[in-house]
């Protein structure tokens, strides 16, 4: 494994210890300090994050099986994505920061993520 790819693994890894975490402080301790609205989005940052974790590792073992070119691209677009969308309402709830105006360009991120994926497919083909 190379290390580009170790350390993309060990990102992974990372964001699925976080979203665990932060899933487990909303479920538990959040709604005691915040109001239901940032609770929830808190949940959804959860959510996205979660779904774009397991697909980041989808496409690291699909890179390892069928060899697929430009994953890096797609990879780096979704952990953007997560840090933009999902880390701006942790930020909002947890910090009291007003980075509203950053989480539609996380989720810009997530779904040039997306797009990209198709073409990487389509490159591979």
């Amino acid at each position: 494994m190379q290390r580009n790819e170790r350390l993309t693994w060990c990102g992974v890894a990372l964001s699925g210890a976080v979203t665990v975490i932060i899933g487990a402080y909303a479920a538990h301790g959040l709604g005691a300090r915040v109001s239901e609205e940032l609770v929830h989005a808190t949940e959804t940052g959860v959510r996205y994050q979660a779904w774009h974790t397991l697909a980041i590792m989808a496409v690291l073992i699909g890179q390892r099986l069928f060899g697929l070119k430009g994953w890096g691209w797609v990879a780096g677009f979704w952990a953007l994505g997560i840090v933009g969308f999902s880390g701006s309402l942790y930020a909002m709830a947890m910090a009291g920061l007003n980075l509203g105006v950053v989480t539609p360009i996380g989720g810009l991120l997530l779904i040039i993520g997306w797009l990209s994926l198709a073409l990487v497919a389509l490159r591979s083909a």
